[in-house]
């Protein structure tokens, strides 16, 4: 149970801080932090969370990670449910806790014709620069390939482990750096739905893409990593 909480935690900071930031400070009237504050925000999430309780369930927060773990042969299958089920209630905890915020405001509702709605991720007429399903699919499935390559590889035992939150998280910041004008950035199957959830209409209906990509690539990558990189001599 302590380590379902821990998953729980982690995803709620995770998409209280990144999608908050991009809710409430990348576009205020005077002075935003744009893209890249949101990318550093995310980064800064999974950084933050992967210190304080990585320790008691490894710090996934995600559950590409952890399928992506599965198959990189680190991760129990017998695990992997549950850990999904507390990252996908934590997620939308997050979203509710920044629904009740957001509509505090006078004005602040939500249009779900718009894209990016409510932080949300799309394609097509919802991807914040128009991308098209293909641009999207290899984006989200290329980016958490890389980004489980970095978490196998940081976490590795052979590696210095003292700096594997570090590594993840500029990563992940890198990850929002590159994708944001292209799908708004997923990677995240459980970000992507708390937030369509509370968007509804078609950023709901293209959530599918937000949980098939990003899981394709973290099992692609963690059977590349077990097959061609892992290191069982440290010599």
């Amino acid at each position: 149970m302590k380590k379902l909480f821990a998953e729980f935690f982690g995803t709620y900071w995770l998409v209280f801080g990144g999608c908050g930031s991009a809710l409430f400070a990348a576009g205020v009237p005077t002075l935003g932090i744009g893209y890249a504050g949101v990318a550093l925000a995310f980064g800064l999430t999974v950084l933050t969370m992967a210190y304080a309780v990585g320790h008691i369930s490894g710090g996934h927060f995600n559950p590409a990670v952890s399928f992506g773990l599965w198959a990189g042969g680190r991760f129990p299958a017998k695990d992997l449910l549950p850990y999904i089920i507390s990252q996908c209630i934590g997620a939308l905890a997050a979203a509710g806790t920044l629904f009740i915020i957001w509509t505090g405001k006078a004005g602040h509702a939500i249009d779900n014709t718009k894209a990016g709605v409510f932080a949300s991720n799309g394609y097509g007429d919802f991807s914040p620069d128009g991308y098209s399903l293909q641009s999207a699919f290899i984006a989200e499935f290329v980016l958490t390939l890389f980004f489980l390559l970095v978490i196998l590889g940081a976490t590795d035992k052979f590696a210095n482990g003292k700096f594997a939150g570090i590594a993840i998280g500029l990563a992940l910041t890198l990850i929002h750096l590159i994708s944001i004008p292209i799908t708004n950035t997923s990677v995240n199957p459980a970000r992507s739905l708390s937030q369509a959830i509370f968007a509804g209409g078609q950023p709901l209906s293209q959530v599918w893409l937000f949980w098939v990509a990003p899981i394709l690539g973290a099992i692609v990558a963690g059977f590349l990593y077990k097959t061609l990189l892992q290191n069982h001599d440290p010599a």
